[in-house]
């Protein structure tokens, strides 16, 4: 991946500012994500006992490979979110289901919150799959939760994501679950709905 600071992506948000998602810069983004990575509250992400040097190490293999990479998400200009993006046919994931050419994983990892903010995971949330659908290559997101992971669950369907079946991963007890842009448009509708 080419080495930029560039956001690739941004979205304003009426009352909160402008979300930004750029590409990690492994050297200086690597403290903030083992910071985020090693507290309790991301035991989903599966860092908790590893060191920096291990943290890292991981990240650096992901960005050595071509078909996954992750992204800083920045609220004003303050790293505030993690999100990965993978290629679902050259991943494992792709035994386990019917995997088309177009299939892409998601990973969300939002940093703890200083100041709570009202509706904030959501707005993170949705800015970044509005990330993956403004790309032309991406028609359906996948996601493979853990399946006591409640608080992701919650927001999966939020935002219109079709549970399949459970799975068994190697490293835990997934739901399988996918995201078109057809079932995100209606999700917001009826989230719209709601409020009016």
């Amino acid at each position: 991946m080419v080495s930029t600071n560039q956001a690739i992506f941004s979205k304003e948000i009426e009352g909160l500012g402008v979300f930004e998602i750029r590409p990690i810069q492994l050297e200086t983004d690597i403290e903030t994500v083992y910071d985020w990575v090693s507290k309790p509250y991301a035991k989903y992400w599966g860092m908790n006992e590893q060191s920096l040097e291990e943290v890292h190490k991981a990240y650096k293999e992901i960005e050595d490979d071509r078909f996954h990479h992750t992204y800083i998400g920045m609220l004003n200009g303050t790293p505030v979110f993690l999100t990965e993006r993978y290629k679902i046919s050259e991943d494992i994931l792709a035994n386990y289901y019917d995997a088309k050419p177009y299939d892409y994983g998601m990973h969300v990892l939002v940093a703890p919150a200083e100041t709570k903010i009202s509706q904030f995971t959501w707005h993170v949330f949705s800015t970044i799959i509005e990330y993956f659908f403004s790309l032309s290559f991406v028609d359906r997101v996948v996601v493979e939760p853990d399946i006591h992971n409640e608080k992701i669950h919650v927001l999966n369907r939020k935002a219109g994501f079709v549970y399949d079946k459970e799975i068994q991963l190697p490293e835990k007890k997934a739901a399988l679950a996918f995201c078109t842009r057809k079932s995100y448009k209606n999700a917001l509708s009826a989230l719209n709905t709601i409020k009016s």
